[in-house]
């Protein structure tokens, strides 16, 4: 079991590492041939997929489908009344602004890069709210919810490729980021990737607490020590995203 892990690290550790400086190779080959397609082109072009492709279906795999281990209850060791009020308020409250957001975030830049004029229905502070309020109550019903982490995913992708195409034509997108006005950051990729760790970290937090019966009881068992741990065991997938980007530059 051990040996298995360590053997899935070190393949994915040298992924990581060697496939950045594969497609900065393929980069410095497409500018030999500005004026003409070739097959580096295309390579380094489609290259661009493969990493968002390969995020987004971790994360429905290892990041969606939650089933926590609950034993009988402890009334020791439960949540309810004005505190399990309050973890859903803020659990469903935040996912939702932060999927409403990102979406709105990527459909402003998809606007920018290929359309000058701005959609003012859709910047429409009404329908932003509409948008927030359907994501949430879609977010209670396990169903639409995977749904909506699904059509997060889609926007991921669609977000990198959108990116990628930015930093090929040298393109500046990051004034887009209102956080970048005070982080300064300047690869993108570490903003869009931070957005759906904080997804997926919310979606976590919002599928303990709405498992089950737990809103339908109105009662919540306190979380496990493994349970609070799998968080980190999130983070650090995401800290192996953010380690290519980097390489990658």
């Amino acid at each position: 079991m051990i040996i298995n892990s360590v053997r899935k690290l070190i393949i994915t550790l040298s992924f990581i590492i060697i496939f950045p400086l594969v497609q900065r190779q393929w980069f410095n080959l497409y500018l030999f041939n500005l004026n003409n397609f070739t097959f580096y082109s295309f390579l380094y072009y489609i290259s661009g997929m493969i990493f968002p492709v390969v995020i987004s279906y971790n994360s429905l795999s290892f990041f969606t489908y939650y089933k926590f281990n609950y034993q009988k209850i402890d009334n020791k060791k439960i949540i309810n009344g004005k505190l399990l009020l309050t973890l859903f308020c803020l659990s469903l409250i935040s996912l939702s602004y932060l999927v409403t957001h990102y979406l709105y975030l990527n459909l402003d830049i998809a606007t920018y890069l290929f359309n000058s004029e701005s959609n003012n229905l859709l910047n429409s502070s009404y329908t932003q709210l509409y948008i927030f309020l359907f994501i949430s109550f879609s977010l209670i019903l396990k169903k639409t919810r995977i749904i909506i982490k699904k059509l997060t995913l889609i926007t991921f992708i669609l977000s990198s490729l959108l990116i990628w195409y930015s930093q090929i034509n040298n393109i500046f997108i990051g004034d887009k980021y209102l956080i970048n006005e005070y982080l300064n950051v300047t690869n993108i990729n570490y903003i869009n990737v931070s957005y759906l760790l904080l997804i997926d970290i919310s979606y976590y937090f919002w599928a303990f607490v709405s498992y089950k019966n737990n809103l339908s009881d109105w009662i919540m068992p306190v979380p496990l020590k493994s349970d609070i741990f799998f968080i980190l065991k999130i983070i650090i997938f995401y800290f192996f995203i953010m380690l290519y980007y980097s390489i990658l530059g």
